[in-house]
């Protein structure tokens, strides 16, 4: 065998080992690639905002469907926040939370609606359907949207709109459109 022919024997066997070498490092980056992918935790399921601030115009219809309503409970009674939202809701509110009122929470009335501006719309709609309320700006709420607060008086909902007229322009929380 010729030094020529012998020199091109081991090239290409060298070429044939390089290239299988090259080919066995790309297979096993690619296995673990594939491995860190598939043990990988799956991504956490995202919840969908209760209500998103929506602007409204002067002489913009406001529903009750528009408005999202959080209700704590600052009685002894036990369940009373969830069913008067679930009351508010019969009424074409939309839901927000239910939870105990902050600690250290009175009431002097047998409600009290809790929201960032005392002349919302919004507020004043949901007090259409609990009475003549006292609605507070001075207390931050730990609940989204309009949020009521019961006490121990507490009695039932009155019987109101379903809508009104916005006055002012206005930022109401309401639920997110699908």
């Amino acid at each position: 065998m010729t030094t020529k022919m012998w020199w091109s024997s081991l090239s290409a066997r060298l070429r044939t080992l390089v290239t299988l070498a090259f080919l066995c490092v790309l297979m096993l980056g690619g296995v673990a690639w594939g491995w860190t992918q598939m043990t990988e935790p799956f991504p956490g399921k995202v919840d969908a905002p209760l209500c998103v601030d929506t602007s409204y115009a002067a002489g913009d219809q406001l529903s009750a469907s528009e408005v999202t309503v959080s209700v704590l409970n600052a009685s002894t009674r036990e369940g009373l926040a969830t069913r008067t939202l679930a009351e508010l809701e019969d009424a074409g509110f939309a839901a927000g939370q239910t939870a105990n009122a902050p600690a250290g929470t009175t009431l002097t009335t047998p409600a009290e609606i809790w929201v960032t501006d005392e002349n919302s719309p919004a507020a004043k709609l949901v007090r259409r359907w609990i009475g003549k309320v006292p609605i507070r700006s001075d207390v931050a709420s730990p609940a989204k949207g309009v949020t009521i607060v019961v006490g121990e008086s507490f009695g039932e909902l009155r019987e109101g709109p379903t809508s009104l007229t916005v006055t002012a322009t206005a930022v109401v929380c309401s639920p997110p459109v699908n």
